[in-house]
């Protein structure tokens, strides 16, 4: 298993962790510090289980109200990362 922790940027909550089996691409678990709780547990609980690829495009590009992105749009953000540093090992 791969362990991300990311802190988001632009909108409430304060930190992401996300768990992916390296093996398969598959979310494993994801916990949001921070945020509206509800909307932060509900996409958390959608995602597990889902390859780091559609949960991506699946979440990319969300706004939040006024702003540019949104905890969605930052939990894409860090599975770009996560997929990034892999494609170069």
């Amino acid at each position: 298993m791969d362990q991300i922790s990311y802190s988001p940027k632009g909108v409430c909550s304060r930190k992401i962790d996300i768990t992916v089996d390296k093996d398969s691409g598959v979310i494993d678990s994801v916990k949001f510090t921070g945020g509206c709780a509800g909307n932060t547990q509900g996409v958390a609980s959608l995602l597990v289980g889902m390859k780091v690829e559609d949960a991506i495009s699946r979440l990319d590009g969300i706004r939040c109200g006024y702003k540019n992105t949104s905890c969605p749009d930052q939990l894409a953000q860090a599975l770009k990362g996560y997929l990034n540093n892999n494609s170069n090992n």
